[in-house]
This record gives structure tokens, C-alpha cells and sequence, in this order.
């Protein structure tokens, strides 16, 4: 069966600055790949052989490296947005989309088991299955709890939490996104918040592996690390 997936690769990098301001986010470099190779080489080893990319901002940096993606034995084509569709919005501008097919941002790194979320996706029959993992995050403030009449009952000071976060990864399958208007900027929220107001939430797929989003110089730092010194980890079933 063949397996098709968007790449979300058209955000400006504003946060990654000033990293970005001579290339595309997801041509930053991780050891010897642009991140964006890396996740294509992960796609294409996990059996998809279809990849559609949607770029904006520098697209003509990132279509003149990847090209038709015979270099890594897939098919590549793309998908130009005029303006910032958000992260639904690229997606329904795709013509030719499969019954199913997945979609994810195209600055993270992660060892996310794809083929494994796509057989739970199709055995689910499942209209949306989203990548989620555990994050945990420091408060900036000290919290303070009231009660009824505003008095202080208990306090905390800069909080530790631990919650489950959207990986920017989704199997979505196309009567999901039936009723969305393609032109529009739309992101995968409005989509998720369509399926829980009529009673069909989205399946959780649960990641306990790595994951990282490149979304700061700190974060681009961390992932640069990781990759060096866990680069098989990341491309453990690549040959």
C-alpha cells in the first residue's frame, strides 16, 4: 500500500532567528542533514513513498535541494502557499489527496515510530490520530491558590508540570476534513475542536520516545546535541 504524507515545511523561523534570516527552518542543519532531510529519510524508511512539501517562505531554497526526491528513492512534489495558511490551511490545498495519508511540521526531531501510528490509525478506522508526548515545563511565576473569598490558601513558587503536548504529527484521514474550506487559514485546532463538538475526538497516539520541536536558537542548540551524539538513534532503520 502506498503511503503518502504533507510536509509542513513553509514557516518563517521568526523564533529561530537569527538563524534563519539566510536559510528556511527546515533547512537548518543537524550534523551533516538539513532537519528536513532527516525526516524525509525517516518517512521514506518507514515506507512512504509519496511526499508533498508545503512552502512559502525561501521555498526555491528548499525545492532546488530536494528537487523530485529521487535522491531518496521517493516521489516529491510540492504545494506553494501564497500567503500563511497555518497548519490545516497548506493541506487543503493539496488536490490529490488519499483516503489516508499523514501530516507533520517539518521542524522537529523525534524517533517516532510512523509505520506504527499508521497501522493503529487504519485499525482504528480512525478519522484523526494525533502524536502526543509528555513534556515538562517550568511556571515563569509563583503560583497562588484562593479560595471563595479570595484568601490564600496555598502557594507555589515557579511550578514544575508535566502534560501531554501535540507533536505537531497527524494521521488524518480525508472525509476528517470534508467540511473545511480550502483558501482559508485554518490549523489543526479548529479541526480538533470541530471533531469534539460533534462527539468524535481524535485517537491518541502515545509516544514515549524522543521529540524535540526546533522552535528557538536553545532548542536548535539541545537538538543539534542530541543528534550528534544519538545520530543512530534517529536513523536506526535507514541503511
Amino acid at each position: 500500500m502506498s503511503k503518502r504524507a504533507i510536509i509542513l515545511a513553509g514557516g518563517q523561523g521568526v523564533r529561530l532567528r537569527p538563524y534563519t534570516l539566510t536559510l528556511p527552518k527546515p533547512m537548518m542543519p543537524l550534523g551533516d542533514y538539513p532537519i528536513l532531510e532527516i525526516i524525509i529519510k525517516q518517512l521514506a524508511s518507514h515506507g512512504f513513498d509519496h511526499l508533498t512539501l508545503a512552502v512559502n517562505h525561501q521555498a526555491e531554497v528548499i525545492q532546488q535541494y530536494f528537487e523530485n526526491g529521487e535522491r531518496w528513492k521517493v516521489k516529491i512534489d510540492y504545494s506553494l502557499e501564497q500567503t500563511p495558511l497555518g497548519t490545516l490551511g497548506p493541506v487543503l490545498q493539496v488536490p490529490d489527496l488519499p483516503e489516508h495519508f499523514l501530516v507533520m511540521n517539518a521542524d522537529v526531531l523525534t524517533d517516532f515510530p510512523f509505520s506504527d501510528c499508521w497501522d493503529e490509525h487504519l485499525a482504528k478506522h480512525s478519522d484523526l490520530t494525533l502524536g502526543v508526548c509528555k513534556r515538562e515545563y517550568q511556571s515563569d511565576y509563583g503560583l497562588v491558590k484562593l479560595n471563595e473569598a479570595g484568601q490564600m490558601i496555598a502557594f507555589e513558587e515557579k511550578p514544575t508540570r508535566v502534560e501531554w503536548v501535540s507533536m505537531g504529527i497527524y494521521l488524518v484521514s480525508r472525509n476528517a476534513i470534508e467540511r473545511c474550506v480550502a483558501g482559508e487559514r485554518l490549523g489543526f485546532d479548529y479541526l480538533f475542536r470541530q471533531m469534539l463538538d460533534v462527539g468524535n475526538p481524535p485517537t491518541i497516539f502515545q509516544h514515549e520516545g524522543y521529540w524535540l520541536d526546533i522552535g528557538s536558537p536553545d532548542d536548535y542548540q539541545k537538538a543539534s546535541e542530541t543528534f550528534s551524539k544519538k545520530k543512530e538513534s534517529f536513523l536506526q532503520d535507514i541503511g
